[in-house]
């Protein structure tokens, strides 16, 4: 029985003794091989420009917008349309109070039959005055006198129908009508007011085409020409504007020179809405474009690239190099620094490395598994 006791203990304790040994010999094994992360790289190239594209803002104003009122100052007697209305040209928009001018009207009708009833008199006695002053019946003086008679009245006739046609242009002039078709966009007064002269009593947009007008510096306007075509976006939709007309003064306040630009037709903007005019300008300056990701912060305003170093034919060491960024997009910097043309640049999972780190780049260990 201590035989078999012993011969037991032994077997367990040869068979603890060989796991011992072979997690050993595996621990050992893996101490000895040092894994290496792998980055994806890119290579660095010069170039001497870079495009860059400025966005400038101003507004939407229809080609006719405008203050429409009464060349007369009156009592608003009637209104036929409001704010949101269409009207088409020559509509009547609104009127004023004419009674006085109905009667100024009358009065001058009545003084006018009456002058010219006097001149048919008067015409008469001249006739008569002639015929007399043959035979030597009347003077000379007399016939003077019937002459100037009948020339005092012709020009009170004159006055009278001068007169008589200014009331009825005043008349005619109590009724508003609008100068072009469009769209009602505000109304300034109310019914019953008494409006003085010139007084705007609408504002009038024309549904012609609309026109963006848009102020940029002096040395960009002077890389414009009319007719060019260039990119305008309103209220997100995109459209080829022209230009119509460049500004030959510069704006005392914005120090721009105003741009005035055709949209295409069929173009959906409303007066007073923003527009953006993209233009893109080649700006020289060396540099390099790499991808966002592949900036990381720095001190003082500047920012890091991570760049590899190489270290032995397989692996590299990366090295930290202040940039400075020189103009962005939405995927790519055009940056400057302590880089240079050939360098390599890690582009991607820059937050799992440190400097002095040594790894391997991707493209060596697709050449090694090939």
């Amino acid at each position: 029985m201590d035989t078999l006791r012993f011969n037991l203990t032994m077997v367990f304790g040869l068979a603890t003794m060989g796991l011992l040994s072979a997690c050993g010999s595996e621990v050992k094994q893996h101490s000895d091989t040092v894994s290496y992360q792998t980055v994806i790289t890119d290579t660095l190239k010069q170039t001497d420009s870079y495009q860059h594209n400025q966005t400038y803002s101003g507004t939407i104003r229809s080609a006719n917008t405008t203050g429409i009122g009464f060349e007369l100052a009156g009592k608003l007697n009637q209104i036929n349309v409001d704010s949101g209305d269409t009207v088409t040209q020559g509509q009547q928009l609104a009127s004023l109070d004419t009674v006085l001018l109905q009667a100024e009207q009358a009065q001058l009708s009545a003084s006018l039959k009456q002058v010219e009833a006097d001149i048919t008199l008067a015409q008469s006695n001249l006739k008569r005055t002639i015929k007399l002053k043959q035979k030597n019946y009347v003077s000379e003086q007399q016939l003077d006198e019937t002459e100037q008679q009948v020339a005092s009245l012709l020009a009170n006739q004159q006055r009278l129908q001068a007169s008589l046609h200014a009331t009825n242009l005043k008349l005619d002039k109590s009724v508003l009508l609008a100068p072009f078709s469009g769209e009602i966009s505000q109304r300034h007064h109310n019914l019953g007011e008494v409006i003085a002269l010139g007084s705007p009593v609408f504002t009038l947009i024309g549904h012609e085409q609309k026109l963006a007008y848009i102020g940029v510096p002096v040395d960009v306007a002077q890389k414009l020409v009319n007719g060019q075509q260039v990119d305008i976006t309103v209220a997100q939709q995109h459209y080829q504007g022209v230009i119509a007309g460049i500004s030959a003064e510069v704006n005392p306040v914005s120090r721009t020179v105003q741009l005035r630009i055709s949209l295409p037709k069929g173009a959906y903007a409303i007066n007073g809405e923003i527009a953006y005019l993209t233009l893109e300008q080649q700006i020289m300056a060396q540099g390099y474009w790499i991808p966002i990701d592949a900036l990381t912060d720095g001190i003082r305003g500047l920012w890091n690239v991570y760049t590899l170093v190489s270290d032995t034919q397989d692996h590299s060491e990366v090295q930290r190099r202040d940039v400075e960024i020189i103009y962005t997009n939405e995927q790519q910097a055009y940056i400057k620094g302590a880089i240079k043309e050939g360098d390599i640049i890690i582009t991607q999972g820059l937050h799992k490395l440190v400097v002095g780190q040594r790894v391997i780049p991707a493209n060596t260990e697709i050449a090694r598994s090939l």
